[in-house]
């Protein structure tokens, strides 16, 4: 018998549009011969429908103008409900097996429909409540890798209400313990979103009003010479970590537009390090992946510095990018795990969790 998944697009994020191609990309992969896939798309504005159109419509925001195949409904968190309340001609409960919540940023990746899953005992692809809160916050998620010692760039964390009222002490504090370049980075906004360069005061300065946009706390690091490399990890109590893939950027660093506009950032899978380094850093993912909690998959970032060849953590990221030139499926392409029979089997972790 076939189970029911919903898949979660769109969201109060950022990263809206991101998720819309991701979703596309995942929903059309879904083995059909196993799974009947149900749709559901959260506006930019917090309004959720139930989407029976095509999924290549989710891209640009087509699928709101097809409003013959959008019916309002939410995720019940009446545990017996075990799924969503379809709203159209009356309440309808419709039980749901497993939920695939694609949603970048706040709002998706940060644990607040993670716990509101929880809440409804529905099974979910990905990291947990926790977890999820954690990465999430690049300050808490550098607090924990230090605790745990997991090599990383020096860094500072400040908020707003600090900054306002002593702005020239944490700059000059940055400036001192990290020294330029440094980049600046709101602690809560995914996929480089408000993040800069800065390599004088000045610019520190403005980049820190750049980052405040986005988030009320900022997570400072030092620059770091080095190759910029991605693992893919999946997995409950035994994850397993793909191939080592590592990104050229096209820009001066690994920023939105290098990532998801720009198209032109070199990416080689393997990466060009030798056996034995490949080897270290597919471990250091899987060690940061249980230090920070995770299940399910993450996608874990490093740099490897240029000077000692130290493998130093970058960020992970829970709900990693599913596009067609997203770095996580592609990885596990070239581990020998084609696209389809991946999304099977982040489905299959979420059940057996």
């Amino acid at each position: 018998m076939k189970k029911k998944v919903l898949v979660l697009f769109g969201g109060v994020s950022s990263e809206h549009d991101v998720s819309l191609n991701s979703a596309s990309s995942v929903i059309k992969n879904i083995p059909a011969d196993k799974y009947d896939v149900v749709k559901m798309g959260i506006t930019k504005d917090g309004a959720c429908y139930i989407y029976n159109g095509d999924p290549d419509m989710l891209p640009e925001g087509k699928w709101l103008e097809d409003t013959a195949n959008l019916e309002n409904a939410v995720i019940s968190s009446d545990r017996s409900h075990h799924g969503i309340i379809r709203l159209a001609d009356g309440a309808k409960i419709e039980r749901i097996d497993v939920v695939f919540p694609v949603l970048h940023g706040k709002n998706g990746e940060d644990g607040t429909m993670q716990g509101l899953l929880e809440i409804a005992g529905i099974p979910y692809v990905g990291c947990n409540t926790a977890a999820s809160a954690i990465c999430m916050d690049k300050a808490a998620t550098n607090a924990m890798a230090d605790f745990c010692g997991i090599p990383q760039a020096k860094w500072v964390a400040f908020d707003k209400y600090a900054y306002s009222g002593n702005k020239e002490a944490l700059l000059a504090n940055a400036a001192e313990k990290l020294g330029f370049p440094i980049f600046v980075k709101p602690a809560n906004a995914g996929s480089s979103v408000g993040i800069s360069k800065a390599k004088n005061p000045a610019e520190l300065e403005a980049a820190c009003e750049k980052a405040f946009v986005h988030d009320k706390k900022l997570v400072l690091e030092e620059g770091v010479i080095g190759m910029e490399v991605e693992v893919a990890v999946m997995g409950n109590d035994e994850p397993v970590a793909s191939v080592v893939g590592e990104v050229v950027p096209c820009n001066e660093f690994y920023d939105y537009d290098a990532k998801y506009l720009a198209n032109e950032s070199e990416l080689h899978i393997p990466a060009r390090l030798p056996e034995e380094k490949l080897k270290a850093v597919r471990q250091a993912a899987v060690n940061a992946y249980r230090a920070l909690g995770c299940s399910g998959f993450t996608r874990v970032d490093f740099f490897v510095r240029e000077s000692d060849g130290e493998i130093m953590l970058n960020e992970p990221n829970t709900i990693p990018g599913f596009t067609s030139i997203s770095m996580y499926p592609k990885l596990f392409a070239a581990s020998g795990i084609p696209y389809p029979e991946l999304l099977d089997k982040l489905l299959t972790f979420a059940t057996e969790r």
